[in-house]
């Protein structure tokens, strides 16, 4: 059997932060995605689904995200009921996260930039001191092989002993 859940959406409001009577916190919010396709008027709609976190991680919830904050939710589906004052059964349905990603700085939440992207820095943000320490670096590692330069540029010939092969 399986019960995974991915989500990545938009807090709706602060998040909720209580403590059982054994002191062990649990956070609630809600968390709107935005479904892949428009309504016949055009509108893009979302869901809103409940979400509920325990222990730690719903201390760093509490303290870091807000109305509007980016966040991708890891966890499974989980249904329970309780009796109503009035009475009746009631059912709920929400998500247990079992991991909670910030996916924007804390500051950029819901400011958005003129470039279209939420928190980007704007510039070069190595400024000039890092991008010649970068350079040292490089000259620091002749003989090996960045990951991002392809290794069989230049001579078409690599250079294999009968040691190296696996076989």
């Amino acid at each position: 059997m399986m019960n995974r859940v991915v989500l990545v959406g938009r807090l709706t409001k602060d998040p909720e932060l209580r403590y059982t009577p054994n002191g062990v916190a649990v956070a609630t919010f809600t968390l709107a995605v935005n479904r892949p396709f428009s309504s016949q008027s055009g509108e893009r709609e979302a869901d809103f689904i409940n979400c509920v976190v325990w222990r730690k991680p719903a201390e760093n919830v509490a303290n870091f995200l807000k109305k509007g904050s980016l966040a991708g939710v890891d966890g499974r589906v989980q249904t329970r009921n309780y009796e109503g004052q009035d009475g009746k059964r009631v059912y709920v349905t929400e998500i247990l996260a079992e991991s909670v990603q910030f996916l924007e700085p804390k500051n950029s939440s819901g400011d958005r930039g003129d470039n279209g992207s939420y928190g980007a820095p704007q510039g070069n943000p190595f400024g000039n001191s890092n991008q010649n320490q970068r350079q040292n670096n490089n000259n620091n590692n002749q003989g090996y092989t960045r990951v991002d330069e392809d290794p069989f540029a230049g001579s078409g010939q690599i250079d294999i002993s009968d040691d190296d092969l696996p076989f």
